[in-house]
């Protein structure tokens, strides 16, 4: 039978070791932190930079056409419409399957035109045109 003081130096040495495991993990935790830390850092710098960027490329459109009609300028998102153009070629010079999009967008007029509509006007195969929008496979 073991002494009582050979389990406590035995119990000491696994706590050591313990000790020491943990610090591994906590310096190896301390320097994930840092390097996630670093990566959003450089995200956020991106996404000021091209928010910049867009800003300067929005703000000469808006004030050098003199055709702005007070409204402010929101860029577009989801579920908002694009706004229309003003000075550009018409439809014609869009390529042909471009340009039967574009008729039948106007033919679909208020109720717009679904990408199932898209298909059918481009002449895709119908069962194609039924898995692309709506349609559960």
């Amino acid at each position: 039978m073991p002494s009582i003081r050979a389990v406590l130096e035995a119990r000491q040495k696994a706590a050591a070791v313990h000790l020491e495991e943990l610090g591994a993990e906590l310096e190896r935790v301390r320097q994930a932190v840092a390097d996630a830390a670093e990566v959003l850092r450089q995200r956020v710098i991106g996404l000021e930079q091209f928010l910049e960027a867009l800003a300067e490329v929005d703000t000469p459109a808006a004030a050098g056409d003199g055709k702005s009609s007070g409204k402010p300028v929101r860029p577009a998102g989801p579920r908002m419409a694009v706004p229309h153009r003003r000075d550009v070629p018409g439809v014609e010079v869009l390529a042909v399957d471009y340009q039967a999009v574009m008729a039948a967008a106007l033919d679909a007029g208020s109720d717009g035109l679904g990408a199932r509509q898209t298909a059918v006007v481009l002449g895709w195969d119908s069962a194609v045109a039924s898995r692309v929008e709506g349609a559960r496979v």
